[in-house]
């Protein structure tokens, strides 16, 4: 690009079209009535994905207020002890820290190593505790409000998703294949499975070809840089990153639209975009299609290098496209109101989150699956070692329209298959011809379809605005060098938002109980999932050298697995973890006539939004059991007789059926359970009461 095209372009970004104040624009988005035609998802015309890169979702939203954040109540423990947010670095630990720099939304933060390999080596077979001697420090590093207003604007003017994974444990292109392909050719066909950036010639099918095929229209709407091909880096504009597509449309690499004739479906939808090194703008044909009523039915949108969001290029310049975006698809009420737009990321890059993702059992020592999970795991080979592909990291999703309106939260797990998901659900009514069979039998059953997010009964409430994005025009294209900072020498712990946030009802109906087998000498934990949706849970070990172990449930399933009870003193303690906040503690000891002898039970009340808990005394010893409720503060203290039962029905309105209940005995000091989560009755609700340091951490 000349110098004198490179002038031009930067003059036609900053003018006055793509500079402007942003709030006006957005509130009268807001305003748009959505299309409530049917009050389903059939209202849905336009579906638009706007893929950004590698942030984690506690790297940008771990201090939102609601999301489960940094104020999650009830962290995973590591080995040593302390909870998931002390990463290990060989000499102490790295807590999470807020980089000191000033307009930090507008530094160039360094990257990290985003790799299979480092991101296996921190997920460490769930430990999830070497993510700094695989990633370094920076990766413990966080952004605020302030950093990144307008990021925290949409999450509170429409729906986050915050618990929705990247696909794959490692870089950018696989994760991008899952978005368009539903895997990695994980059976090995087609040139997979692609676990790195490297491949430039896959050939198992696509999606887009699905649609194609089925009538359904769609297009990837790109700068097209010096070119789409394997000579110009498929789009990756090295030498100017205001332009292109940073090679993201990993389409390309596929030999079908690679050999695509000029004119063809594949060619005309895939291969060609707006060419800003010689005229017009970035947008020009997503807005041409929007005013003149010829936006596709599905479309992906690509950004260049440096609005990618992919560092060290600030996350601001990324605010600044995805309001361009925005401004583009408001444009047009009649389209707005009848478009969803996701906003999501490929990946975490090396940035830390908290939460461990779902995956399959590498092996039955270390773990279960209802659903057939056998193209989830990778066998190794002399580059790449063995393990799951994914979930991957959690990333942010953030659903953007007419019908996700209102600072929603939405805790469903999903992942970029779960994008193909919803447009089988929109448009999928041919007999099963745009179903995906990519996507893996454990893969359906651990992600939703993200309909959850949607309000598509009742939809037209609420307006808000959104804060200019005007001071994040680039003001040039040139490279910076990485700011690095490192942690504080005073290390202290993040704080979240205060306060609550409307969130969507979830489809999970699961429960898990334990029994004490004292004859055995071992403790059988029982899975059970009343519901549709498949549910995912990890076990682990208060004994350092012991699990963690996966467990996958599908809908209308159960299973169970026992643990030997072989610690000094035959003590166990075992916490499992589970989607939204699902939590269960099981610790105590079995020794006979030493250990208090209970059998605890739970059970939900959906319809009245309440959890019933049945403890009974078989100790052969009159004992005092104290049950206690951390989100009421009240309890119920009973003495129980040998063979006697204790049963206390929890009543959950007055937390919108939020429960975490404690569990101890005066004969057994050893004994705590605890059991924490939330009753889904199918209704809207709000988040977690415990979410931002508003109860004490568990025992």
């Amino acid at each position: 690009m000349t110098t004198t095209d490179r002038r031009k372009f930067l003059q036609l970004v900053g003018s006055g079209a793509f500079a402007a104040a942003l709030p006006a624009s957005i509130a009268r988005a807001v305003a748009i009535p959505a299309n409530n035609t049917t009050g389903t998802i059939k209202d849905v015309e336009h579906i638009v994905i706007l893929m950004q890169e590698n942030r984690s979702f506690d790297h940008y939203f771990g201090t939102l207020n609601g999301v489960r954040g940094f104020g999650d109540p009830r962290p995973a423990t590591l080995a040593t002890g302390n909870s998931i947010w002390y990463q290990p670095d060989g000499y102490g630990y790295v807590l999470p820290f807020h980089p000191p720099a000033p307009d930090l939304g507008l530094q160039f933060l360094g990257d990290l190593a985003h790799d299979w390999t480092t991101t296996h080596e921190a997920w460490n077979s769930g430990q999830f505790d070497r993510w700094v001697p695989a990633k370094g420090a920076l990766t413990m590093a966080y952004l605020t409000r302030d950093d990144i207003p307008f990021h925290y604007a949409l999450a509170d003017a429409f729906t986050i998703c915050d618990a929705y994974h990247c696909s794959l444990l490692g870089p950018t292109d696989p994760n991008r294949f899952h978005m368009w392909t539903g895997w990695v050719g994980n059976d090995g066909t087609g040139g997979g499975p692609a676990l790195d950036n490297d491949g430039e010639h896959y050939s198992w099918g696509t999606y887009p070809e699905k649609l194609q095929a089925a009538g359904v229209t769609w297009k990837i709407y790109q700068d097209i840089g010096y070119g789409l091909d394997a000579a110009h880096d498929f789009g990756w504009a090295i030498a100017d990153p205001l332009i292109g597509n940073y090679a993201d449309n990993a389409l390309l690499f596929f030999d079908q639209y690679q050999s695509a004739p000029v004119g063809s479906p594949l060619y005309q939808n895939a291969e060609t975009g707006t060419d800003v090194a010689v005229s017009g703008t970035l947008f020009d044909e997503l807005m041409g299609d929007i005013a003149n009523g010829t936006l596709p039915q599905v479309s992906w949108i690509v950004a260049p290098e440096a609005f990618s969001e992919h560092p060290n290029w600030p996350a601001n310049y990324g605010a600044w496209y995805v309001s361009q975006v925005l401004e583009a698809l408001t444009a047009n009420p009649d389209v707005w109101s009848t478009t969803a737009l996701f906003i999501c990321y490929d990946e975490n890059d090396g940035f830390f989150d908290h939460m461990v993702p779902v995956t399959p059992p590498v092996d039955r020592a270390q773990g279960l699956s209802t659903a057939d999970a056998s193209l989830e795991l990778f066998a190794g080979n002399a580059t790449y070692p063995a393990g799951p592909i994914g979930l991957g990291v959690r990333v942010p999703m953030l659903v953007v329209s007419p019908w996700s309106r209102g600072g929603f939260v939405n805790s469903q797990v999903f992942d970029h298959t779960s994008l193909i998901r919803f447009i089988e659900a929109r448009f999928g009514h041919d007999g099963g011809a745009l179903v995906e069979t990519n996507i893996t039998p454990w893969r359906r059953c651990i992600s939703g379809d993200l309909t959850s997010a949607f309000n598509f009964k009742t939809p037209n409430d609420g307006i808000v605005t959104l804060p200019s994005t005007a001071g994040y025009v680039p003001p040039n294209s040139d490279r910076q060098p990485s700011y690095v900072p490192n942690p504080p020498a005073d290390q202290s712990f993040p704080m979240q938002e205060p306060g609550q946030r409307p969130a969507r009802g979830l489809p999970y109906r699961f429960n898990v109980n334990a029994s004490v087998q004292f004859g055995a000498g071992h403790v059988r934990i029982e899975f059970a999932n009343t519901g549709k949706q498949g549910a995912g849970f990890q076990v682990r070990s208060g004994d350092a050298a012991a699990g963690p172990w996966t467990y996958t449930v599908g809908g209308g399933r159960q299973i169970s697995d026992d643990w030997p009870v072989t610690t000094p003193g035959s003590k166990y303690d075992l916490t499992v973890f589970g989607a939204n906040g699902f939590y269960r503690r099981f610790k105590g000891g079995a020794v006979e006539n030493v250990n208090a002898k209970l059998v605890v039970s739970s059970s939900y009340d959906k319809a009245g939004h309440a959890l019933t808990t049945v403890i009974t005394n078989y100790s052969g010893r009159t004992c005092v059991i104290t049950v206690g409720n951390f989100y009421t503060g009240r309890g119920e203290v009973r003495t129980l007789a040998p063979g006697a039962a204790m049963t206390t029905k929890w009543t959950l309105s007055a937390t919108s059926g939020w429960y975490d209940i404690a569990i101890t005995v005066d004969i057994d000091a050893e004994f705590y359970w605890r059991l924490a989560g939330h009753v889904e009755n199918g209704r809207d609700n709000v988040t977690d009461p415990g979410i931002g340091g508003m109860q004490a951490a568990p025992r």
